[in-house]
């Protein structure tokens, strides 16, 4: 009889009963049922907009599928996203019949003081609550999503966690750039002592005023960074930008360059910038679609090789 399925266990109305008890509690909780964020935006548009924030150029069919929405329906949104001037779309080269989306400069404008109201929000629920529970709480949260949904694809992204630098960080950050810049682009040493001398400042001028670091993890492992530093009072510079190779290609590379951009204009600045070189063409594509232009360029020998290094702005 070893190859009869099991039948499932019925359920007892008190389990169906508790499910929508607690799906009224937290959805009014957390604000669902008032205008989403303080927005004119319906939570699920203020969804598509976090989405096409954080993605790299995805197309419609690759949203609609991952957040289970109708194609007329987000056929719809992304309509009135591009008559805002939020929305920008260029052929796919992969596929002539679809197109790859963008949120344009006036569309990461937009999305911006959304992402920041809910980090607020989010912070405020946690606020009230002692160490402990705070933990007891986000470790039922994790036990939720992941009994409902055990995919692994599901539990790769859960995984995702931007956090604090913490001792040891920056000499990872150091050492990731020396070996992938060694190893992608041929960079001698002269890079990793310029790199250590950028995370020595780092730590020695820090300002949680004026100054952020993010380290990414992916899994419980770091797999990027990057900081805002203060350079006048009304300019922030990005720095040290960097994802593992295995991290590249879901978006996290943007993700942190808006965190970058959240924190500066949250703390008043009024411009962003960051030096990179020409032939960054992944870095470069993030900045860019972020809003970002070259002001500088010029012939620049260092690191053993011959390049265009480049001076990019972003007005917050």
């Amino acid at each position: 009889m070893s190859g009869m399925k099991t039948a499932p266990a019925p359920i007892a109305p008190a389990q169906v009963k508790a499910v929508r008890g607690f799906n009224r509690f937290y959805t009014q909780r957390i604000g669902v049922l008032d205008p989403y964020l303080g927005s004119e935006l319906s939570l699920t548009e203020v969804r598509v907009l976090y989405e096409l924030a954080h993605r790299d150029q995805p197309a419609a069919s690759e949203l609609g599928r991952d957040l289970a929405l109708d194609a007329g329906y987000l056929s719809r949104i992304l309509r009135r996203f591009e008559g805002r001037g939020w929305l920008a779309r260029s052929p796919s080269p992969a596929d002539a019949r679809q197109s790859l989306l963008r949120l344009t400069e006036a569309g990461h404008k937009a999305f911006a003081p959304l992402q920041q109201k809910s980090r607020d929000e989010a912070a405020a629920l946690l606020a009230g609550l002692p160490v402990p529970a705070r933990d007891r709480l986000i470790a039922a949260m994790t036990t939720v999503q992941q009994l409902l949904d055990p995919s692994p694809a599901a539990g790769a992204v859960d995984t995702v966690v931007l956090r604090d630098p913490a001792p040891g960080d920056l000499g990872w950050v150091v050492q990731q750039h020396g070996e992938i810049y060694w190893r992608e682009y041929g960079f001698n040493s002269e890079f990793e002592g310029l790199v250590a001398s950028v995370a020595a400042i780092y730590l020695k001028n820090f300002d949680p005023a004026h100054d952020k670091g993010w380290i990414a993890e992916i899994g419980g492992k770091r797999a990027g960074s990057v900081f805002v530093v203060r350079r006048s009072k009304t300019v922030a510079q990005l720095r040290l930008l960097i994802l593992t190779p295995g991290a590249r290609g879901h978006g996290l590379g943007g993700r942190l360059v808006d965190e970058c951009i959240a924190f500066a204009r949250g703390k008043g600045y009024r411009k962003l910038m960051l030096w990179t070189q020409s032939h960054l063409l992944a870095a470069r594509a993030i900045y860019r679609s972020r809003g970002f232009q070259v002001v500088k360029s010029e012939p620049y020998a260092a690191f053993g090789q011959k390049m265009v290094s480049e001076v990019w702005e972003l007005k917050l």
